[in-house]
C-alpha cells in the first residue's frame, strides 16, 4: 500500500509500504477513507533532521473495517469508524478515569512499529477500545465534521472544560488555527457570555466569528493586551484557552486572564519553562491544560456533530489526495491552507 513518510524538516514523501496483517488478537485492519495534517504535524516538518530512512506520519484518520482479530467484539467488517490521535484499551485505571492518553496499554499512531494514519491502510492495536463506530455511511456528508473527532475538536474542547467554560464565563481564544477555531466553537457549544479570539488572518477570524466570536483581536504582543483590557473594561476574561504553544502565546495568555481566572493552554509547547512569576502567583491564576483525551469526549460530542449543530469540519479550507500530500505540508507551513483534508 501507500504511505506517508517524513524524511527531514521539509521532505515528506508517498511510498510503498507493506501491507498492514493482524498481529494481535485485539488488531483491527482499517481502511482509510478521510485523514487529514495536523499543526502537530508541522513541527517535524519544519525540524526535523534528515535520515535516509523515513517515519510514517499522521494521526487522524476514518475508516472502513476490513478485518478484525478474534478477541475484538462490537466491530465487524463494513463498519465506518473514526480513531482517536492516541490508541487506547479504554478499561484500564487511567481510561476508566478518562485519561486514555496515559492508557497502560495504549500508544502513539506512527510511533514503535504502529502505522501512521496518511496512508491508505492501518493496523489498530486494541481496536475494541480505540475505535468509534459511525452510523453514516463511507460517503457522507459528515465526514469532514466526524473526522475533527479524531483530534482537533476535542483538543478545543478539553481547552476549554479545563479552564471551566460555562455560561457566565467570558473567555478569549489565543491563536486563529485549527485548535484556536475549534476553541471558539467548544466554548460557544459550552455557552460562554463572551469570546474574543485574537488572531490577525481575517478569512480564519471571518470563521472564528461564525463559531461564536463576538469580538476579534488582530493585534499582539502589548498592543493585542491592551486592546483586551479595553474590551473587558481593564479586568480581562476569567479563562484564557491559549492554542498556539509558543512562549509569546503563554505570555499573552497570562496578561490577559482575570485575577483569580484560568489558563488553559492545548498548544504542544515548545518552550521549556512556563513565565508564571511571582505577579502571576500573586493574581491566583491557574494553569492548566495539556494533550486531550480525544476517546474521552467523543461520544458526548459526536451527537451534536451527526444532528449538524456543530460544524466543526470547516477547519478543512483544502483536500488533497495522497500523492498531494507534500504539497498539503506546504500549504500548511505557508499558512495558505488552515488544515489540510487528505482523501486516499
Amino acid at each position: 500500500m501507500r504511505a506517508t513518510l517524513i524524511y527531514g524538516a521539509g521532505d515528506v514523501r508517498i511510498e510503498d509500504v507493506p501491507d498492514p496483517v493482524l498481529r494481535e488478537p485485539t488488531d483491527a485492519l482499517v481502511r482509510v477513507v478521510r485523514s487529514c495534517i495536523c499543526g502537530s504535524d508541522l513541527w517535524p516538518y519544519g525540524s526535523r533532521p534528515a535520515t535516509g530512512a523515513g517515519d510514517r506520519i499522521g494521526h487522524e484518520f476514518l475508516g472502513v473495517v476490513e478485518e478484525v482479530g478474534r478477541d475484538v467484539s462490537g466491530l465487524a467488517a463494513g463498519d465506518l469508524v473514526v480513531a482517536p490521535f492516541v490508541w487506547a484499551d479504554n478499561t484500564c485505571d487511567f481510561c476508566r478515569e478518562g485519561l486514555q492518553t496515559s492508557c497502560r496499554h495504549g500508544g502513539m499512531w506512527a510511533r514503535d512499529g504502529i502505522d501512521g494514519g496518511q496512508g491508505e491502510a492501518v493496523r489498530v492495536p486494541q481496536a475494541q477500545g480505540t475505535l468509534v463506530k459511525l452510523p453514516v455511511a463511507e460517503d457522507s456528508a459528515l465526514l469532514p465534521s466526524l473526522l475533527a473527532l479524531s483530534d482537533v475538536f476535542p483538543t478545543g474542547h478539553h481547552c476549554a472544560v479545563t479552564a471551566g467554560v460555562h455560561p457566565r464565563t467570558t473567555v478569549t481564544v489565543i491563536g486563529d488555527g485549527a485548535v484556536g477555531l475549534s476553541a471558539v466553537l467548544a466554548a460557544k457549544r459550552l455557552g460562554a457570555e463572551r469570546i474574543i479570539l485574537m488572531g490577525r488572518h481575517k478569512d480564519r477570524t471571518d470563521l472564528g466569528r461564525e463559531f461564536g466570536a463576538t469580538d476579534v483581536v488582530a493585534e499582539r504582543g502589548a498592543e493585542g493586551v491592551e486592546r483586551v483590557r479595553e474590551l473587558t473594561g481593564g479586568d480581562g476574561t476569567h479563562t484564557v484557552l491559549e492554542c498556539v504553544g509558543l512562549k509569546p502565546a503563554i505570555e499573552t495568555a497570562f496578561a490577559v486572564v482575570r485575577d483569580g481566572g484560568t489558563v488553559s493552554r492545548v498548544g504542544a509547547p515548545q518552550y521549556p519553562d512556563v513565565p508564571a512569576d511571582f505577579g502571576v502567583f500573586l493574581r491566583n491564576i491557574t494553569l492548566t491544560g495539556g494533550v486531550a483525551p480525544a476517546r474521552a469526549y467523543i461520544d458526548e460530542l459526536l451527537p451534536d456533530v451527526l444532528e449538524g449543530r456543530v460544524e466543526p469540519g470547516k477547519v478543512f479550507d483544502r483536500t488533497v489526495t495522497l500523492d498531494q500530500v507534500p504539497d498539503g505540508y506546504r500549504a500548511m507551513a505557508g499558512r495558505s491552507a488552515l488544515k489540510v483534508l487528505i482523501r486516499p
